[in-house]
């Protein structure tokens, strides 16, 4: 079974390393979503692959360290790629999520990236 909790949260960044001439050079911001894909069976005492209030507590350091922030200035983002931020995540939550399968970062609604770790 895989269950899926989304979160959001504002943020500004650029991108270091593209050509001069690249819009995402400029300083800009995203209202990102977040989604937590994690996968693992029904307990069949609760009903739950994970308690929903556990993942929402699991990621609230990772929001209160993103939200309305500058994402280069956040240690690990200095290039903070869609990719690269999927990526920190997983690294901050699938130590206290260990059923975590993926993590999606949409910059917008029509591109996002996924990391299934590695």
């Amino acid at each position: 079974m895989k269950i899926v909790q989304a979160f959001s949260f504002e943020a500004a960044h650029h991108l270091p390393h593209v050509d001069a001439s690249h819009r995402c050079k400029r300083l800009h911001g995203h209202s990102y979503r977040i989604e937590l894909t994690l996968q693992g069976p029904v307990d069949p005492a609760t009903g739950f692959v994970a308690d929903f209030f556990d993942v929402e507590a699991a990621f609230a350091p990772v929001m209160d360290t993103l939200d309305h922030h500058f994402l280069n200035e956040v240690p690990g983002l200095e290039n903070p790629t869609a990719e690269n931020i999927a990526m920190w995540i997983w690294g901050a939550v699938k130590p206290v999520l260990p059923l975590l399968a993926s993590v999606a970062v949409f910059e917008t609604p029509n591109c996002w990236a996924v990391y299934e770790g590695d």
